[in-house]
Parts: C-alpha cells; structure tokens; sequence
C-alpha cells in the first residue's frame, strides 16, 4: 500500500537527555514520600518493596522518578510547563517540578530504562507501557498501575508529562541507532566525573551532573 507523501512528516526535534545518577535534595523529600505513598510498588513492572521499607521511607532497590527530569528545571520553567500540574496552585515561587504528578515509583532497572528512554507510558492508548528495545523485564503491553492514576486523587500522575515523556522516547529511538548508549554503571573507585567529561557529549553531561549536585546545597 502507498502511503502518500503528505501523510509524512520528518522531525528534526531534539530529545532531552537526562541523568540516572540522582541525589535527593531537601526540597525533593516531600516528593520521594509523596510518591512512596501514593504508589506502594513500582507502577511498571508491579513489583512491590517489603512493607516495612515503605513504612520506613526505605526505597532500597526502588526510586521516586521525575518523569520531566529535574535536572532540566530551567526549560520546564521555560515552556512553562508548570501549568500541567494542579495539585500545587497554593505554591509561590515554586516551580512546581517536585509535585507528585510529576513522578512515579520505580524499581531500579525499571528506572534505568525509563531514563534511557527505553520504556515509557503511553496516555493516549490506556495507559499501555511500551518498551523501545529487548523486553527482557515483561513489561511491554502492560499497563501503568492505577495507584498513581487515581482520577479522583488530587495528586494523580499528569497525563501531560507522561505524554511529554513518551514523545521523548519515540524521538530518541527513532534516532537511536545514530545516538551514542550512555555508561551509568561506574566500577568502585571510578572517577566518574572525569569519565563522563571524556565520553559522548561529555561538555552537556557534565554540565547536568554538576549541576544536580549543586542542587543539594541550594
């Protein structure tokens, strides 16, 4: 079948690159125990940590996820896309990136490919998961777990960034076999700094570490 050529179009939009590495700051803390509450388990894979780490706030092999990362909060203050959240309408001078409609709970592999963009969700087709490489985890056609899209829970996961997320991950695996794969897996004693200056857009990386790091002391 023909397909015509109007029906094409070619996008030379950039896909945001974003961190694995995260360190919680004190202002992200409300956001880690507002996701481990709300959610109780990793909302793609299903699994669930002991009850007694989430009673604790212990997210060991877990992680509360931006799914708009935080590391970019200067374009998501650009764009403006602050108006997508609801739940922080009370807040001044914020800019409202750590609200819990903003992230989800993940287990740590689950994490890992969701910041690589090899995992996303998918708002416009119920939800469904959808896994851009070797789905060794199980998790492609699942469907996001409901406990964090409560219609009727006020700090429900935003459809607006999970479809923002989900662009992403088509943009860059469209591109990806022209897109270097990044190291996140240091060994022991690695100086991670300088590994991440030496290797593929090691200036822009860079930038982003330091960056989030200096977050901890703002």
């Amino acid at each position: 079948m023909l397909i015509p050529a109007a029906s094409i179009r070619v996008s030379d939009e950039p896909w945001i690159y974003r961190l694995t590495s995260h360190i919680v700051t004190r202002r992200e803390d409300r956001f880690r125990h507002e996701i481990c509450h709300r959610d109780g388990k990793c909302v793609i894979s299903g699994l669930s940590p002991p009850q007694g780490f989430l009673q604790a706030h212990n997210l060991i092999g877990f992680e509360a996820v931006h799914i708009f990362p935080h590391e970019h909060e200067s374009l998501w203050i650009q764009c403006d896309y602050q108006q997508w959240i609801t739940d922080m309408d009370d807040a001044t001078g914020s800019s409202k990136i750590n609200s819990a409609q903003n992230g989800f709970l993940l287990q740590k592999t689950v994490q890992q490919l969701f910041d690589q963009y090899l995992v996303s969700v998918n708002p416009d087709d119920g939800y469904k998961v959808v896994v851009f490489s070797f789905d060794l985890l199980g998790l492609d056609g699942r469907i996001l777990d409901p406990a964090c899209r409560n219609p009727t829970d006020p700090h429900r996961v935003s459809d607006q960034v999970l479809r923002w997320h989900y662009r992403q991950s088509v943009l860059a695996n469209v591109r990806r076999g022209g897109e270097p794969v990044f190291e996140h897996d240091f060994p022991p004693g690695t100086d991670m700094l300088s590994e991440i200056h030496a290797g593929p857009y090691g200036r822009e990386r860079f930038e982003l570490e330091m960056s989030a790091r200096l977050r901890e002391v703002s």
